[in-house]
């Protein structure tokens, strides 16, 4: 299976774009997604995120506060860093079983730090999805319901488009202007032949 990944900042649109794809036919893995399930589903880890960072980021019934780890590592590059060696090789093992049960010529593996995590290696292309940042910080606070300055705050520790732009193959334009579906079935067709 050829393995497309699929990357863009907050609030960029990239899970709706993955969406447009998966309604074509093409499989997503969400590496995002999975990360959440297994703060849920994998005890060790949620052990080892609570020895690393604290019982605050523990809600009363036992389960992982993600505001608090957030408010933890957006903060601190080298928790985040520390984050991020916990479960990205977790996310990993996931999107390898993932890819050995699809049965498609075309997967796409969906991911908001897809070259900073080091994963866009195991992709054949990468698509990044841009838009506009003051349209992705009114995205995030209308999704999400924080405020402007902990939007752009995010924004400013994410990789800039600019840089996803050079490294990426494929660009979708999300900007509330372009129409997404074309641009999505031209690089579905173009991946397809």
């Amino acid at each position: 299976m050829k393995v497309i990944g699929l990357t863009g900042g907050i609030g960029s649109g990239k899970s709706t774009v993955a969406l447009v794809f998966q309604s074509l036919g093409i499989p997503v893995f969400n590496a995002d997604n999975e990360a959440l399930a297994l703060y849920s589903e994998d005890r060790d880890l949620l052990r080892e995120v609570v020895e690393e960072f604290g019982k605050e980021v523990l809600n009363s019934d036992g389960t992982l506060n993600r505001k608090a780890l957030s408010a933890i590592v957006f903060e601190n590059p080298a928790a985040l860093k520390k984050l991020n060696s916990l479960i990205h090789p977790l996310v990993a093992a996931r999107f390898s079983k993932w890819r050995s049960e699809q049965h498609v010529p075309i997967g796409l593996r969906e991911a908001a730090i897809l070259f900073e995590s080091g994963s866009h290696v195991d992709c054949d292309s990468v698509i990044v999805v841009t838009a506009p940042e003051q349209l992705r910080v009114e995205r995030v606070m209308r999704r999400s319901g924080i405020s402007e300055a902990d939007v752009r705050a995010r924004i400013a520790r994410q990789w800039p488009e600019e840089k996803l732009r050079q490294l990426a193959d494929w660009e979708i334009v999300n900007d509330d202007n372009c129409l997404v579906l074309p641009q999505v079935l031209k690089i579905a067709e173009a991946l397809r032949s």
